[in-house]
């Protein structure tokens, strides 16, 4: 146990920033002089109303969407997005196009299988152990959409440039680097993150839906498995998750206020993740598993010279304040996941502990 905050690499649940923590107490026991906490406020409230309108402006104005698109807040997380995504947009002989890169991306694509709905995985990267994103991918003409999944947290890779898809719609999981960066939301018909990695606390999932997709999906399903519910109801059908939306709100905030907007938050995520990355290539201790023009600029993974080191590695770094090393256990070895609220003091601090640790185990 310690007493301090520690600098915080957990893949997700993830670091918030501290700001936002500070805040988050400040008011957790009389939100906005209502005399209660946010987590006992009525979501049918103005208290609750004036925070997820809040959230969806912010979210808004930092990604420059017009209002074609519909900011959604939908329980479930991503995993559920897998599954609603193909019962909402696929019907009869309806096809979709995946793009295989990992785990999330083989997750999406079995809850379409279960569903015995049409698709084609039209380019994959488990040739190489998911180490690359594929380039110059052929897209079927016919097809409804086009999924991928922008950052892929356990291999530590990720999409720098979104393909050309011939109009196609791109449905997007972005739970890993959604508001790292600007985006061309033309090329997006659906973008959804599961808020523990990037964005908030765990038990949300932020849901961005341009109108035409709306328009296209079925109606003929369950009501909390349509995205007309949510959209119709300001996220609202039934009680939503109000802790989430409001965390989100601040977090939103923070990045609006604190760091200037989402082109001022990737100039920080690409300094950091060099920092970083700069330092492992020049050693011959570390190396990076992703491939150099896949590299995430949220999730380095790396391997040391053997799995007991790597142990060691991971037991040290706890010891030193560096938490949530550890990689993946479907793949091993170490990651440092170091989203929007990784500070440059936290990346210059695991810098010196790899230092140290390479110093003493050559």
């Amino acid at each position: 146990m310690t007493d301090k905050r520690i600098f915080n690499f957990n893949a997700g649940p993830a670091a918030l920033p501290l700001q936002v923590l500070e805040e988050i107490k400040a008011s957790f026991l009389n939100f906005n002089q209502s005399g209660m906490s946010i987590t006992e406020v009525s979501h049918r409230s103005s208290y609750f109303d004036d925070v997820i309108n809040d959230a969806v402006d912010r979210a808004k104005r930092l990604l420059k969407l017009d209002d074609r698109f519909h900011v959604l807040f939908i329980q479930g997380g991503a995993s559920l997005q897998f599954a609603m995504i193909p019962m909402n947009f696929l019907s009869g002989d309806d096809t979709a196009d995946y793009v295989n890169t990992g785990t999330w991306s083989t997750k999406a694509i079995k809850e379409a299988e279960i569903l015995k709905k049409n698709y084609t995985v039209v380019a994959s990267s488990e040739d190489k152990n998911f180490s690359y994103i594929p380039q110059n991918i052929e897209f079927s003409n016919d097809a409804k959409y086009v999924h991928l999944t922008s950052n892929n947290t356990i291999k530590g890779t990720q999409f720098h440039e979104f393909p050309d898809t011939n109009g196609i719609p791109i449905l997007c999981d972005m739970s890993s680097d959604i508001f790292s960066r600007p985006l061309d939301m033309e090329k997006f018909g659906l973008i959804y993150a599961g808020a523990q990695k990037n964005l908030g606390p765990s038990g949300t999932c932020m849901a961005i839906i341009r109108q035409d997709m709306l328009d296209m999906a079925k109606e003929a399903l369950p009501s909390m498995l349509k995205y007309s519910t949510y959209s119709s109801k300001n996220s609202m059908y039934n009680t939503p998750p109000c802790f989430g939306v409001y965390t989100i709100d601040l977090v939103l905030k923070w990045i609006e206020q604190e760091m200037g907007g989402i082109e001022k938050m990737e100039e920080y995520n690409i300094k950091k993740a060099g920092l970083l990355y700069d330092f492992i290539d020049s050693s011959s201790f570390y190396r990076t598993t992703a491939a150099k023009d896949s590299k995430s600029l949220m999730n380095v993974t790396f391997r040391l010279p053997n799995e007991e080191l790597e142990k060691q590695f991971v037991v040290k770094a706890t010891e030193n304040g560096l938490g949530g090393l550890k990689g993946h256990r479907s793949v091993g070895g170490c990651r440092a996941s170091i989203y929007n609220a990784t500070t440059m003091e936290g990346i210059n601090t695991l810098i010196q502990f790899m230092e140290t640790f390479e110093k003493e185990n050559k």
